[in-house]
């Protein structure tokens, strides 16, 4: 393992104990540039920063609560996102009571919740257009208009004009926020 990639670890640890202790969140941490999806830990450390039995994570992997990403060898890959979903997890299974159903079901709204809150401070913060992508599963996906799209879409305009020259062409106006969607098969 390169020095880069402990160091990386280290940090990834570093953040997990944050969360575990409170002191941050996973919003905190997406804002300051980690990837709270990267797979970065083993079961033994997962198990140890969310002060979890192993056994209950293998638990918890096979009831679909929290579902840890898989290395070519099989070996399981917990992230961020994941130890935060442990922790939770075992607060409301040892303090209130919750059966792992009903845990699933919170932990499933509070992640879309946080989601939305994602959405709503992005939209917030940024004053420039954005345009929204909806896939054919209905997932929404926030595409920002930059300098490139709109160079891109002044040149589709251009080569329509020259196309359109023996016919009768208006352009659009010069501040026109048009969109242009295209569906690609995938197979």
């Amino acid at each position: 393992m390169s020095r880069m990639e402990q160091q990386k670890r280290r940090l990834y640890e570093m953040c997990a104990m944050a969360i575990v202790a409170g002191r941050a969140d996973l919003d905190g941490a997406s804002r300051v540039g980690f990837d709270i999806d990267l797979p970065v830990f083993s079961v033994g450390r997962a198990a140890e920063l969310a002060a979890v039995h192993p056994q209950t994570l293998r638990q918890y992997d096979r009831s679909g609560l929290v579902v840890p990403q898989r290395t070519g060898g099989g070996a399981r890959r917990y992230s961020l996102r994941d130890v935060d979903r442990l922790i939770q997890a075992q607060r409301m299974s040892q303090r209130d009571g919750i059966n792992l159903t009903g845990i699933a079901r919170i932990l499933n709204l509070e992640e879309e919740n946080r989601q939305l809150r994602r959405q709503l401070r992005a939209a917030r913060a940024d004053d420039r257009v954005s345009v929204f992508t909806a896939d054919m599963d209905g997932r929404i996906t926030e595409m920002r208009r930059c300098r490139r799209a709109r160079h891109w879409r002044h040149r589709l305009q251009t080569q329509t004009r020259e196309l359109a020259a023996g016919a009768s062409y208006r352009p659009a106006e010069a501040h026109s926020k048009s969109v242009v969607l295209w569906r690609t098969n995938h197979r």
